[in-house]
């Protein structure tokens, strides 16, 4: 059932915040807006700027808060999604624990508010009006500072225990490897991050390889970005090429993996580090065909996201509206 009404979507960045008013039967986003997070201030101060950034979406759509059927927050990090508190949010300084976000902005709007984790958000968001939107089955893959997926399975997004489900960058594709932010040892995320790309980049720089990658930077290494590596990579620096090549790889043995074990319909990959194009999809794609054999890897389509940065504010408020629709019916 495609679900109906308005609903505010905001986006929990660690450097932005954003809110739109989002049609959760057609996708359609009004009174978009964005300020800085201000993270450093403590989570009192960020939740204060929430309630005002979601009043002000709301104004400028031209609407009235009688319109709006609730919010849906996209949150960084571990939830308890049952009391409303955040848990754990590594990017965010002081890491939010225990803060009762739901509440706080429950009682500062005047409207029911949901939350669910930014990635599983950006998943619904891709699977209701973006990529996936046409498939029953799909595995999402956010890439930026760190790797986050989600799950959908039979047409609906899947939580498992206390909304953990879909932590792809943390499934281990080497158990020697080196060791990740979550305490393993391995994971995707510790190999193709954008922290991760950025690494082998200086790591080639410091041992004299043949590249254009300072150059571009003026020599200023912690200008060093994907960005940067990916546009070396178009003009033919081979060792930005090769870069790619290995970020590619492994991202390609995650997703072999997941199809593996969910032969899924498609794979949907976004975020900052996939804006690479081709350069990182190619490689996936290979490695994908060359990796999967005893699932149908032929149908299943590899691409990339479509909605961009409004992919989680979207998932945030259609995932709202479910909740809202689901207790109404209980």
């Amino acid at each position: 059932m495609t679900p109906s009404g308005r609903f505010v979507g905001v986006d929990l960045g660690g450097t932005t915040l954003t809110a739109a008013v989002v049609d959760v039967a057609t996708g359609e986003r009004e009174g978009r807006h964005h300020v800085p997070t201000l993270a450093k201030e403590g989570h009192d101060v960020v939740m204060d700027r929430m309630a005002d950034l979601v009043d002000e979406a709301i104004a400028d759509a031209g609407l009235g808060k009688e319109a709006i059927g609730g919010v849906g927050v996209g949150v960084p990090g571990v939830l308890d999604l049952e009391r409303g508190l955040t848990l754990f949010l590594p990017n965010l300084p002081g890491e939010w624990r225990q803060v009762p976000l739901r509440d706080t902005l429950q009682e500062a709007t005047g409207l029911p508010v949901t939350l669910l984790n930014d990635v599983r958000s950006f998943t619904l968001g891709e699977k209701t009006f973006g990529a996936g939107r046409d498939v029953e089955t799909m595995v999402c893959f956010a890439i930026g500072t760190g790797i986050g997926g989600g799950l959908v399975i039979d047409g609906k997004l899947q939580l498992g225990l206390e909304g953990t489900a879909g932590e792809v960058g943390h499934h281990v594709i080497d158990p020697h490897g080196p060791r990740c932010g979550c305490g393993s040892r391995g994971c995707l995320e510790a190999f193709a991050s954008g922290p991760a790309i950025v690494a082998m980049a200086l790591k080639a720089i410091t041992q004299g390889r043949t590249t254009r990658i300072a150059e571009r930077v003026s020599y200023d290494l912690n200008r060093v970005t994907p960005k940067i590596i990916a546009e070396a990579a178009r003009e033919g620096d081979a060792i930005a090429q090769e870069i790619y090549e290995r970020a590619g790889f492994y991202i390609g043995i995650g997703v072999a993996n997941l199809i593996t074990i969910i032969s899924p319909q498609m794979v949907v990959i976004g975020g900052g580090v996939a804006q690479a194009g081709d350069l990182l999809f190619e490689p996936i794609r290979r490695t994908a065909r060359e990796t999967v054999h005893v699932a149908p890897i032929e149908r299943v389509e590899i691409v990339p996201a479509e909605l961009g940065t409004d992919a989680g504010l979207i998932g945030a408020a259609v995932w709202a509206s479910l909740q809202v629709e689901r207790e109404r019916i209980e």
